[in-house]
């Protein structure tokens, strides 16, 4: 058991540098035909393809490049960690994130 925690921290230790540097460096470069296979794959997608996954998310990738130096890096280097967590991470899901991230920040303190 010890030895599980141990190697969750460690994992998680040497993960959150790499996410903030991640977030300095621009959009990150994510492995798109390799995620759209395994989440086809795995059925997370009711009627999605290979294609249309790819399709989506290359639009969610074009759509943050113009986009990234308007997010906070705390914002950023969150949301790439949490889109990663699985080890396939998706552009759709880091935009989404950064846009609830931004979507928060935008209602005044009381009003959530």
């Amino acid at each position: 058991m010890r030895t599980i925690i141990f190697t969750a921290a460690l994992v998680a230790a040497l993960f959150i540098p790499l996410s903030a540097r991640a977030a300095d460096s621009g959009v990150p470069k994510f492995d798109i035909a390799k995620n759209c296979k395994a989440e086809v794959a795995g059925g997370s997608g009711i009627g999605e393809t290979v294609e249309s996954c790819t399709h989506d998310e290359e639009q969610a990738r074009q759509q943050l490049v113009p986009q990234w130096d308007q997010f906070s890096r705390d914002d950023k280097s969150t949301c790439i960690r949490e889109t990663s967590m699985d080890g396939s991470p998706s552009y759709v899901e880091l935009q989404t994130c950064l846009e609830i991230a931004n979507d928060n920040k935008a209602v005044p303190k009381g009003k959530k």
